[in-house]
């Protein structure tokens, strides 16, 4: 899915979303990465949803957002125990969907000037 044209260059927006990547500023991401209004850490480890843990969630959590979406992919996939207790212990809002549902979402609090950060996953 394409969005509408946003010239606020200023920031890190998610432009377009297909089943094989995301597009952060029109450019094409098919790996991991956490994304913000103003950060943004393409080479973000891990890379894939099946290899997440715990030790890296702390850089999301270091950024301290007000909400944190986790894209788990095509499908929303609930991480194990000792992942979600982190981000309940983190006192961070989150939510937990799949990528495209992330996507949309991210936009939507961004468009609200919310201090949101999603870390995304393709596969």
């Amino acid at each position: 899915m394409k969005f509408a044209e946003d010239n606020n260059k200023d920031q890190y927006q998610i432009t377009a979303y297909d089943d094989d990547s995301v597009h952060v500023n029109d450019k094409a991401f098919n790996k991991g990465f956490i994304v913000m209004p103003k950060h943004f850490i393409h080479d973000w480890q891990p890379q894939h949803y099946a290899d997440l843990h715990v030790t890296d969630l702390d850089i999301l959590f270091n950024l301290k957002p007000s909400v944190i979406l986790l894209g788990t992919g095509a499908k929303q996939i609930f991480p194990p125990k000792e992942i979600y207790l982190a981000f309940v212990k983190s006192g961070i809002g989150f939510e937990i969907m799949d990528t495209q549902a992330a996507c949309r979402t991210f936009n939507i609090l961004m468009s609200e000037d919310r201090n949101v950060a999603a870390a995304m996953f393709i596969s």
